[in-house]
């Protein structure tokens, strides 16, 4: 199928993005259509949606952004820290949309796991279904989100 101009600009853009140093797509040669649909099969595998995910992660931005850059602990097994940047990053979707610079990392203290998200990112997986390309620093692999975040 052929591309529309507009999801030919978009995935220009997010493939080299002055937003971002490496891109929104890292080094993930698939079409953006193409990671779109694959993680969105891999949410619904999980019995979850995108917006249940990122509402889950901006419940726990905020718990931690009102640590003042400590952790704390969630639900006992889950430590959150945010690393609050100033400033504002553009959604590079064309709609406007402009989030905190913020960072937080959840861990999960029983599997040793941990992972970081952008207030970006949070933006990104509920507006757009989108958890960037593989390669990608802020790549997020819904799966190991999911296992982290809901613990």
């Amino acid at each position: 199928m052929k591309k529309s101009p507009q999801m030919k600009k978009l995935e220009e853009t997010l493939r080299e993005s002055k937003l971002s140093l490496a891109g929104f797509l890292g080094n993930d040669a698939r079409d953006l259509t193409e990671i779109l649909d694959a993680d969105a099969r891999e949410v619904a595998s999980l019995g979850l949606t995108m917006e249940e995910i990122a509402e889950r992660m901006h419940e726990l931005t905020e718990l931690a952004k009102a640590e003042l850059g400590a952790s704390c602990s969630v639900s006992g097994n889950i430590e959150v820290c945010a690393d609050d940047n100033r400033g504002l990053i553009p959604c590079p979707w064309p709609h406007g949309a402009l989030c905190q610079k913020t960072v937080t990392t959840a861990t999960r203290v029983d599997l040793g796991k941990k992972i970081q998200w952008s207030d970006l990112s949070i933006h990104l997986i509920m507006e757009h279904g989108f958890f960037q390309g593989k390669g990608s620093p802020f790549r997020l692999e819904p799966r190991e989100l999911v296992e982290i975040i809901f613990g």
